[in-house]
């Protein structure tokens, strides 16, 4: 994917500017458009268009999660962390309506609040046991059922998947 971007950048150049903030220091942030700016360093390019807004960091959040949620297959881990940086910092902002947080943060990937609270429960579980949800070991579900083990109890069964390499079912993540 990263070189059909650089070969686009090289025909066309860059279709789409960042969005960028301004920093303390005098320099840039960027908000969205990490991809395009590294795809424009592959490609030789030493500048790149950017839309320049002065957002606060959880505005700089939102709008970071909401242009990476849309990419293509994305991890399960990457897809909890991202909805719990956008819950977080929609949770901060405050109430803007009638509709629960996780609806609003799942309206943007067409995911339902529920499945937007599946994945912030995952952002809960070690990383180790997060790598095995990403890499298909340990099904999404059951993972969700696993989160609520406290980080001792994780790591426990982390231990006994290394030893045994035998993973949990669902109905025992839900006996844990």
């Amino acid at each position: 994917k990263m070189q059909e971007t650089v070969d686009s950048i090289k025909e066309y150049g860059v279709l789409n500017p960042c969005i960028v903030r301004p920093r303390e220091d005098g320099g840039y942030e960027i908000i969205s458009g990490h991809r395009r700016k590294y795809a424009c360093q592959l490609a030789g390019k030493a500048k790149i268009p950017a839309i320049i807004r002065n957002y606060t960091d959880d505005e700089a959040v939102i709008i970071m999660v909401d242009s990476n949620i849309q990419r293509e297959n994305l991890l399960p881990s990457e897809k909890a962390h991202a909805y719990k940086m956008k819950y977080d910092a929609m949770k901060h902002q405050g109430s803007k309506g009638e509709k629960y947080t996780a609806d609003m943060v799942g309206e943007a990937a067409g995911d339902s609040g529920r499945t937007v609270q599946r994945y912030i429960r995952l952002a809960a579980l070690s990383d180790a046991l997060l790598e095995y949800v990403d890499n298909n070991k340990i099904p999404m579900i059951v993972g969700e059922k696993l989160s609520y083990l406290k980080p001792e109890e994780q790591g426990w069964l982390l231990e006994v998947i290394t030893n045994s390499s035998i993973f949990p079912t669902k109905q025992q993540a839900e006996q844990l």
